[in-house]
This record gives structure tokens, sequence and C-alpha cells, in this order.
């Protein structure tokens, strides 16, 4: 099979792609339409395969339906549960992608082997729930200064200036949720022991 008969094979999967993700979520071609500003005409020949799509099509569709780029063009099969996204380092972290929902919940498993020299709080907006797998998590929370453990959990808003990393004991795995909604764990960050 030459590179051309692959291109090929991926963009004749584009268009039934395309129709099941409208239907999973209950859309018309009217309304997407309405989101998107391509016409139903273009819609539906793109669903039926009669249009090849294009980066200028594809990219209003996948942020009218909030699903990455390349669900619509090289999803796993259906039913595969499996999420495939690569690690993210940052800042001495490695955080394992949990989630793939551009503008939702977003769910991390982060591991980190070395505390940072000195916290350094910072804010923006938001909301983040944090929970212990294993080793122990020191978070600053405004005036707090606590050590979770593992299954141990935390949530806060983080307008508030915070932090979070290793304590000195060794390495932490941890569950890290924030996004603009979501359900909330009810297990709140402990007030410094006074002592």
């Amino acid at each position: 099979m030459t590179e051309d008969d692959r291109i090929d094979a991926v963009l004749t999967e584009v268009g039934p792609r395309l129709r099941r993700v409208r239907r999973d979520r209950g859309v018309t071609l009217a309304e997407l339409s309405t989101a998107t500003g391509i016409s139903v005409s273009t819609l539906s020949r793109l669903e039926s395969g009669q249009r090849k799509p294009s980066l200028e099509l594809l990219l209003p569709l996948a942020r009218a339906h909030q699903v990455p780029l390349d669900e619509l063009v090289g999803a796993p099969p259906v039913g595969d549960p499996r999420v495939r996204a690569r690690p993210i380092v940052r800042h001495g972290r490695v955080m394992y992608p949990l989630t793939r929902q551009p503008g939702g919940l977003q769910a991390y498993k982060v591991v980190q082997e070395k505390a940072s020299e000195q916290p350094d709080p910072r804010v923006h907006e938001g909301y983040e729930w944090l929970y212990v797998l294993s080793g122990r998590l020191r978070l600053v929370l405004g005036e707090h200064d606590v050590v979770l453990g593992a299954g141990e959990a935390a949530e806060f808003d983080t307008r508030v200036p915070h932090w979070f990393g290793p304590t000195a004991d060794g390495p932490v795995e941890f569950l890290s949720l924030y996004g603009p909604q979501g359900e909330r764990m009810h297990v709140r960050a402990r007030p410094k022991k006074s002592g």
C-alpha cells in the first residue's frame, strides 16, 4: 500500500466519523451549520464522503464538538476505551493526560521525583482537585501549609495562591483534576495546626 493509498483510506473514514460524533451529541446538521458557519450542504457532503475534508473545515467542527482534531481524522477504533496521550514533562513533573476534552474537565496522573527548592505560589482562574496515590504531597494554599498522604485529597479555588510538590521524603504520585466544571470532591485542605 502506497502513502497515497494510506492517506485516501484515512480520509475515507473521516465522513462516517463526523456523522457519528454529531449524532452521539444529538446535534442536527442545521444546528452544526449555525455553530460552525459551514453550510448544511457542505456538512452533508463531508459526512457522506462526497467532499474531501480540509483543515479549514475540520478545525471549526472539532471546536464545535469540543474534541481534539485527531479524534475526527485518526481516532482509535470505536469502543476502544484506552486513552492514547503522550506524557508531558514540565518543571520536573511528568504528567499523564487521562482525558481529552478541550475546554472541559482535565485529569492528569502526575509523578514528581524531587521537591523544588522553595514553594512558589501562583494564582489562576479555576478550581483544582488533588488525590495522592503514593508518597507525600506538600500543599501550600494561602496561609495553609499541609502534607497529604496516600489516599488523601484536597480541593481549592485556584485564585488562592497555591503551590504543591513532593516533600523531602521522596517522590509523589497524584491525580490532578481541574477545569471550568465538574463534580467537586468534598475533602478540603485542613488548616495548619497551631502549636
